[in-house]
């Protein structure tokens, strides 16, 4: 979109290259910022993909947040980071919204080295008023007079960390304002007109003067003062479902309709000088403004390119299936078979491929919201109630779990099966969700087997193999498509065992994982042998000794950094053996990984063909 044309189209939006100029509109304009920057987020994300429908639900919010708060100099910590494209848009991102996600182009999600006004960096949910929370109370310190925003969407609000801050924040009485994004409802009749009135009631001097005053009058008279408490608990408990936030310290405010701006300014202004911790609940819809994404907000949260005249996204071309997909067969062929058999999620139903399982196995399948923690220890107790769980969960999610994993799980040698999903480079969503660690935090765990499939084939036989094993057992899969191989019938795998694909001489490649047949096309350019390791833990020992002794360099790949990850492993086998064989270690750097597609990401790393060839050409170069 040329800049003249989009003048022409955005004719406010165009004039906006930071919230200082938002605030220089006047009020009435508002309505209309809001229209624009709606158009421009539909517009701009159905020609580029990306992250949709979160967004076209927090327009309002934004433009009102931006409006009355003084940013960057006011802190605006946004938590699930799929709600702030309109953050970029009005934070001089606008004119590089097309390139978000891309290679080189702007983070999906809410950087600090992208922009000042990107407060915290976020990818992970639930995050926010923890941190929020320390913002205010260094600004407390520092007598900074500056305010702390933090936005959450109730999803995030499931999440345990969410409540410890809150929790906090209510002890120690911050000057904070946490909005809670409530996108899972509609707005009906009570939560309109009269609860908009009731929210600048409740956020306005003559309120806040009066309850502030009768509690310095009352102080002194117990009974009265929990007496005028009760009351105006009882009252606020009419029209709200604010109590739980009371409890825990915070002034609730709302709901209010986060699609009415000026309802949404008015109570922002006033509550801005408020003092201690305030909640105000915000009630938006999800893919507002946009009907097929308001009827559809899963479908349309993470979207292709496509044309929003057409009202439907693009059909899927038939594919390979995914790796999330060939998980999720092999669960519902288990279940069928085992009403043992317990399927966990922590808020990835659709991501993890358990849409299917869900449906056919009601009484068997658990969301337990976004919850790694106790998702991995609800497992625990089902296991030791004599149940069979299974947890699918993101490789980058797991990392929330991990004292669990350790003490809950592995310490009481717990048959439970984790299904790691995007495991590896995952692409678009950056350094926050790359599946870069879960080798190298897990091969050091005791009594688990960590396995790592070479095709959708064998990450069946890995999941029974898993499954059967009456200890902790992780098999690490990666986001994208098999191979289109043969579906054998189930059989388990003995742990440690390994497979030779091709013998050759010098150089012997040890593959961790779906790199093989990058790995296969290396070794028939050097003749190298190929060994499928399939057990990170334990390691085929035998076979690796074996290769260390009839060749010149041994070379391990894996898709996951090298500190500490299956290279690491081999290493510290060949040094316990004292064989000294050298090693080279191909995978994953020790950095931050950043965005792009899975093979812009690994082409630039050195993990397709060419790079892994030439990785190994450099070490020969040097025996």
């Amino acid at each position: 979109m040329t800049q003249s044309s989009a003048s022409a189209q955005f004719p406010l939006l165009s004039l906006i290259d930071s919230p200082a100029d938002l605030r220089a509109l006047p009020r009435q304009k508002l309505s209309q910022v809001c229209t624009e920057l709606r158009q421009y987020l539909l517009t701009s994300v159905s020609q580029s993909s990306g992250h949709l429908a979160s967004g076209l639900g927090t327009v309002e919010l934004t433009v009102a947040l931006h409006k009355v708060y003084q940013t960057p100099f006011d802190h605006l910590v946004w938590d699930v980071g799929h709600q702030a494209y309109p953050h970029k848009i009005l934070t001089g991102r606008r004119q590089q919204l097309s390139s978000i996600r891309q290679k080189d182009g702007l983070h999906p999600f809410p950087w600090r080295e992208e922009s000042e006004y990107d407060v915290l960096s976020v990818g992970h949910s639930s995050t926010s008023i923890s941190a929020a929370l320390g913002m205010a109370v260094a600004a407390k310190k520092e007598q900074a007079n500056r305010k702390v925003v933090a936005v959450i969407g109730d999803g995030a609000m499931t999440a345990g960390m969410a409540f410890e801050a809150l929790n906090h924040a209510g002890d120690i009485d911050p000057d904070m304002l946490v909005i809670l994004n409530d996108n899972d409802m509609s707005i009906s009749e009570n939560v309109g007109a009269l609860n908009s009135h009731f929210a600048r009631l409740l956020s306005g001097k003559m309120y806040t003067s009066l309850r502030e005053g009768s509690k310095q009058l009352l102080r002194s008279v117990p009974p009265l003062r929990e007496l005028a408490s009760k009351a105006e608990e009882h009252v606020k408990g009419m029209v709200m479902p604010g109590t739980i936030f009371e409890e825990l310290g915070f002034n609730y405010i709302g709901p209010v309709d986060g699609h009415d701006v000026d309802t949404l300014v008015d109570t922002l202004e006033n509550m801005r000088s408020l003092k201690g911790p305030q909640l105000l609940h915000v009630i938006t819809r999800k893919g507002k403004g946009y009907a097929p994404a308001e009827q559809d907000p899963i479908g349309y949260h993470g979207v292709p390119k496509f044309d929003p005249k057409i009202n439907s996204l693009p059909a899927s071309k038939a594919s390979l299936p995914s790796y999330s997909a060939i998980f999720g067969d092999w669960l519902c062929e288990m279940a069928a078979q085992d009403k043992k058999l317990v399927g966990i999620t922590p808020a990835m139903r659709e991501g993890s491929g358990m849409v299917g399982f869900s449906q056919r196995f009601p009484e068997q399948y658990y969301d337990v919201a976004i919850a790694e923690q106790h998702a991995v220890t609800f497992a625990a107790g089902l296991a030791i109630a004599g149940y069979h769980p299974v947890v699918a969960i993101y490789s980058t999610f797991l990392q929330r779990a991990y004292d669990q994993l350790i003490h809950d799980v592995a310490l009481q040698n717990l048959p439970v099966l984790f299904a790691i999903d995007r495991a590896g480079v995952v692409g678009a969503d950056g350094a926050t969700h790359q599946g870069a660690y879960d080798l190298s935090f897990l091969r050091c765990i005791p009594n688990l087997v960590i396995m790592t499939p070479s095709d959708e084939d064998q990450c069946r036989q890995m999941l029974y193999t898993g499954y059967k094993l009456n200890q902790p057992a992780a098999v690490r899969y990666p986001r994208g498509s098999g191979t289109g191989c043969d579906l054998e019938p189930l059989q388990a795998i003995k742990p440690g065992t390994s497979q030779v694909k091709r013998e050759g001489k010098k150089v012997a490649i040890l593959n961790f994982g779906t790199l093989l047949p990058e790995v296969m096309t290396v070794a028939e350019a050097l003749n190298a042998t190929v060994i499928d390791m399939r057990f990170v833990k334990p390691l085929d020992t035998e076979a690796l000794i074996k290769a260390a002794g009839s060749h010149e360099l041994l070379v391990s790949v894996e898709e996951n950094v090298t500190t500490g990850g299956a290279g690491s492993g081999v290493a510290e086998a060949l040094q316990q053996q004292q064989v000294y064989t050298p090693l080279l270690m191909v995978g994953l750097p020790d950095s931050f990984i950043k965005h792009g597609s899975q093979q812009e990401i690994r082409a630039e790393l050195g993990l397709d063909s060419a790079g892994i060839q030439a990785q190994i050409e450099r070490r020969l170069e040097k025996l």
